[in-house]
């Protein structure tokens, strides 16, 4: 496996990334864009990728707030991602930026591309899929918050999702869950939702147990809903990338 750090610029700020594949593969493979949680770009969003890169696919762990901005208490946290979404334009531009980065790899079949976030980051996959993305063969989304208020034209979004959500998750309710799932189905989009019993957020993080107990947040991991939701990204992928 071959993994190394990337700087890169958007609109004149420096970023710094992640990009990490098998080098004794050769040939073009799909590449998977990575999208961290509020806490910033991390370790976790890493090994994701490195796990990615074992299953055949170029991933890149992008980077939304900046070189050397991340976050180890939930004030920090929030003030770096509102900063981002209260910067007209700053979330798409930087995620455009990762995904052109991702589709120019050498590694990479750019018709083959997928997003992957967690927590922030599987709300902004998301979003990226509402905005029209058409480079997106698929979006996944780990326990993220299904609400926007991007408005979706009915036959206008290509990209399939998948979103895996808690069942437990105060901080994605039963109501935003029933009314997520009215608003794809009635923009047409094809989509799969699951949602595992008694489950918390943040449960594919397994540093998400100790962060909620430090700062008395409803944050869990848990391995059986992580493991289940792993398997059916991978299935995924080998379907869209077919």
């Amino acid at each position: 496996m071959h993994s190394e750090t990337l700087d890169y610029q958007v609109n004149g700020e420096s970023f710094t990334g992640y990009i990490a594949y098998d080098d004794s593969k050769s040939g073009k493979r799909p590449g998977v864009l990575l999208i961290h949680e509020w806490w910033g770009h991390s370790d976790f969003v890493r090994q994701q990728a490195d796990k990615l890169a074992a299953e055949g696919y170029t991933a890149f762990a992008l980077d939304l707030f900046g070189s050397g901005k991340g976050a180890d208490n939930p004030t920090d946290a929030a003030e770096l991602m509102n900063s981002a979404l209260n910067t007209p334009g700053a979330i798409e531009a930087r995620f455009r930026a990762a995904l052109e980065i991702l589709q120019q790899h050498e590694t990479v079949d750019p018709r083959k591309i997928a997003a992957q976030g967690y927590c922030f980051g599987g709300a902004v996959a998301l979003n990226m899929a509402r905005l029209g993305f058409d480079d997106l063969k698929g979006a996944v989304c780990y326990h993220g918050t299904l609400e926007s208020p991007i408005k979706i034209k009915p036959g206008s979004i290509e990209t399939e999702l998948q979103v895996y959500t808690g069942g437990a998750d105060d901080m994605v309710p039963q109501a935003q869950v029933s009314a997520f799932v009215g608003e794809m189905q009635q923009a047409g989009v094809k989509f799969e939702l699951t949602s595992y019993p008694g489950v918390k957020h943040g449960f594919t993080n397994p540093a998400a147990t100790g962060k909620g107990e430090k700062f008395g947040i409803p944050l869990a991991y848990n391995e059986d809903a992580a493991a289940d939701a792993w398997r059916g990204t991978i299935a995924f992928y080998r379907r869209i990338f077919a």
